[in-house]
């Protein structure tokens, strides 16, 4: 089932008192703004419409109250025009259409004037990062940036932490580089940014830049910067910085920053010397630290450490053992959903039974392609009770695959692909969608439930850790 979300864009022109005529550009819309001359002293902002109307914006006192500049409810009374006596109230509860999940619809009154408090800028925020809306994300920037909290510290590193989330990170290190003050949370999101985005040479960078400043790092700090060693393979540096925590710093690792080490490790291959790292933790391992040393063995394909890891992972959680077992098909509302971002509009692909459209026949044309050059379907990840055949079938036709397929046929030649998957990719289609870069010559951008895959030239900024 394939189904389309068109993303509504604000353009509107507008009508302002002042002393020239000339058009300005509005960064949410294709159509300009035009501002007119008027007798009035005071400016005045009408959208156009059949029947206009003028609307005043409220003055906003940033010296008021803070609990009344937290306010949800603003009332904007219209002014009306010259031989128009009717006067109406715009009454919006912001926050209401927030949580009811109505984030559009709450920017869009934003965009006409209604005033949004704290609260609402927090939780818009938070929704544009649930969702990585990176449309959505700009235009809430944008208004925040027109409003009394555009310095506010906490909302700026939300504003990083979505443009990380939905992978601008120029977008990211911007708003970082012109906060007027950061704290420590600041440094933590743009150095997780980095490392998530498979860039964690800058987050080591900038973790450097922060030492200088003598800024004290905390626990948190290490986790990402340990993540950061770990996107950017820096063996080296991520042993330095672990024994660094403590010998200067003063702080006692956690279950975390050993999670952080055997990341670094297991990423770059090195499989006996994380089993060797685990060996000598002060504390026992818990079942995390085994689970993430099987995936590293299976990744890598050290079949007797991935199963002495999977013994001792059973004892501690038994639920945690890999069955042999036909699992049953997933309920629908676990179906695998994909969201393919083109120029103004979003595609969703959904995993189905009924191989037809665009998308299916040129995954066709693909699949031939991939074969000749060395692509061997891996039906360890169809757990369906069907023959080799259907399952080979099965996973040329997983919606990540048709939303390439048909963002192939749709787009202009080389242009970045930007796919949004709802759960964990697997790792054939992992491995698939290497070949796919190398054969169409474009970056395929693929970002699941955990972080951001960039496939170019047959490679995967990930470094096939998934």
């Amino acid at each position: 089932m394939v189904s389309l979300a068109s993303l509504q864009r604000a353009g509107n022109s507008i009508i302002v008192s002042s002393s020239f005529n000339s058009k300005i550009y509005h960064p949410f819309s294709s159509h300009s703004l035009t501002l007119k001359t008027s007798t009035s002293s005071k400016p005045l902002c009408a959208y156009a419409n059949p029947n206009p109307k003028v609307y005043r914006r409220p003055s906003f006192n940033t010296h008021v109250d803070k609990q009344r500049s937290k306010t949800n409810n603003i009332q904007i009374m219209n002014d009306p025009l010259p031989g128009n006596s009717e006067r109406e109230n715009l009454d919006v509860d912001l926050m209401s259409l927030c949580k009811e999940g109505k984030v559009k619809e709450a920017i869009e009154y934003m965009g006409r004037g209604v005033l949004a408090g704290y609260d609402v800028f927090s939780e818009l925020l938070d929704s544009c990062v649930n969702l990585s809306s990176l449309e959505m994300g700009r235009r809430v920037h944008y208004l925040l940036g027109k409003s009394p909290f555009s310095n506010d510290t906490a909302l700026n590193n939300k504003l990083i932490e979505m443009y990380g989330r939905c992978n601008n990170i120029k977008g990211a290190r911007k708003v970082f580089d012109q906060m007027r003050e950061k704290d420590l949370s600041s440094w933590h999101m743009m150095i997780n940014a980095y490392a998530v985005d498979g860039e964690g040479q800058n987050g080591l960078l900038l973790f450097e830049q922060m030492r200088k400043l003598d800024l004290l790092p905390s626990k948190e700090t290490f986790v990402v910067v340990l993540a950061a060693c770990a996107s950017a393979g820096a063996v080296k540096e991520g042993f330095m910085y672990f024994e660094l925590m403590e010998s200067e710093y003063r702080i006692v690792p956690k279950i975390e920053h050993y999670l952080g080490v055997i990341d670094i490790l297991g990423r770059a291959g090195h499989l006996n010397e994380a089993e060797k790292f685990i060996e000598k933790m002060p504390s026992e391992p818990t079942a995390e630290v085994w689970e993430t040393l099987r995936d590293f063995a299976q990744i890598h394909g050290d079949v007797e450490l991935e199963d002495h890891a999977e013994e001792l992972l059973v004892d501690l959680d038994p639920s945690k053992a890999t069955v042999n077992k036909i699992s049953l098909p997933p309920r629908k509302k676990q179906f695998a959903t994909n969201m393919l971002e083109e120029k103004n509009r979003v595609n969703e692909y959904r995993c189905t039974e009924l191989y037809k459209g665009e998308g299916y026949q040129n995954m066709k044309g693909l699949n031939g392609q991939m074969r000749e050059v060395g692509y061997v379907p891996d039906t360890r990840y169809v757990l369906h009770d069907i023959d080799e055949e259907a399952k080979e079938k099965a996973l040329q036709y997983h919606s990540e695959r048709l939303a390439i397929a048909y963002g192939l046929i749709s787009t202009p030649a080389r242009m970045p692909l930007r796919i949004m998957k709802n759960l964990r990719i697997c790792g054939d289609c992992h491995n698939a969608i290497k070949i796919m870069s190398k054969i169409v010559g474009r970056e395929l951008i693929v970002r699941d439930n955990k972080r951001f895959h960039h496939f170019r030239d047959g490679k995967c900024s990930c470094g096939d850790y998934w």
